[in-house]
């Protein structure tokens, strides 16, 4: 085991310098945001879909816009507007007169990296288009069943404060979502840094650093991770206990209607297995679980109205899971 060990620490390294030449990359543009970049980069690693929730202005779609110029692959931007319909999202058949024949017109969702801006300006019907596309890499048309590239990720951004002209995403949609991410402002000297950049003669620009295949490459990899045992046991324990607090000595059962789904529990693992790929390591530890647990837990745990009345944060909850739950 010791000798499969180093080979995957090894290998993890390689592929580590790799993934961080791309985050330095979209750092060349985006100022103050390195923990987003990170957690999106340990998605991506994963096969995870992102969720990007934050105030207008916190350039959600540039860093998209971004990682999708660093990564030689196909980018398409869907604009969610509340007129949106699902065939502008995944196609639709088209008759042709001069053959007497239905032919599938494909939608922008068949792209590497599909950017959902603002995705709870339309309707439930249009969000959930996308259901199939996340959790199975395909889409249906006419009863034709249609395969997307092989690195298909969906990165979709909201804006929490305004509530006209929006829908709020169907859990169904939102649990196929590996992270939700908060995007918070930045600090002073960061801002005085987007100024420099933003307002310079020349924006700063991002290149290309990393092809499909090496991305695919490095996913594949991610699953070789090993993951042992006692963390397997860590893991069910900590989604476990968002269902049975009690059990676990957590008193937060009045505020918590619904505990997160087993497709959190598959995330954990993938996410920490991505998250020990990027540190060089070829192993999981207790503490890459707790690096993404906040983002794979807080958008799975559904609050009761109890809890939203007295404005219960969903990340304290989980802080006090992981306090109670014992580390291996």
């Amino acid at each position: 085991m010791d000798e499969k060990i180093k080979k995957l620490n090894k290998q993890a390294q390689i592929y580590s310098e790799e993934i961080n030449g791309i985050t330095e990359e979209i750092s060349k543009v985006i100022v103050g945001q390195d923990d987003l970049i990170k957690k999106i980069i340990v998605a991506i690693s994963a096969g995870g879909h992102v969720l990007l929730e934050g105030v207008p202005g916190l350039a959600k779609t540039m860093i998209v816009k971004t990682l999708s110029d660093a990564v030689d692959g196909d980018f398409c931007r869907i604009q969610f507007t509340p007129d949106l319909l699902p065939a502008d999202i995944v196609g639709t058949s088209i008759y042709n007169q001069k053959t007497a024949t239905f032919s599938v017109e494909k939608g922008p969702v068949f792209a590497n990296f599909v950017l959902a801006d603002e995705i709870n300006r339309a309707p439930p019907k249009v969000q959930s288009a996308l259901l199939e596309a996340m959790q199975e890499k395909q889409i249906t048309i006419s009863k034709k069943t249609l395969a997307l590239p092989e690195l298909f990720l969906v990165l979709a951004t909201q804006n929490p404060i305004e509530s006209q002209g929006t829908y709020v995403l169907p859990e169904a949609e939102v649990d196929r979502f590996m992270f939700k991410l908060m995007v918070d402002y930045t600090g002073r000297e960061d801002e005085k840094e987007i100024i420099r950049r933003m307002c310079a003669p020349q924006i700063p620009e991002c290149k290309k650093v990393a092809t499909i295949k090496e991305l695919l490459q490095i996913q594949k990899f991610a699953k070789t991770i090993y993951l042992d045992e006692s963390i397997i046991n860590y893991i069910t324990e900590i989604v476990d206990a968002t269902r049975n607090p009690k059990k676990y000595g957590v008193d937060v059962e009045s505020v918590i209607e619904f505990g997160a789904s087993p497709r959190a529990s598959i995330y954990l693992a993938s996410g920490a297995k991505a998250n020990a790929l990027l540190c060089g390591r070829g192993y999981v530890i207790p503490e890459d679980v707790c690096a993404i647990a906040k983002e794979v837990l807080r958008h799975r745990i559904i609050l009761s109205y109890e809890a939203e009345a007295e404005e219960v944060k969903t990340d304290e909850l989980i802080e006090k899971i992981l306090n109670a739950i014992k580390v291996p």
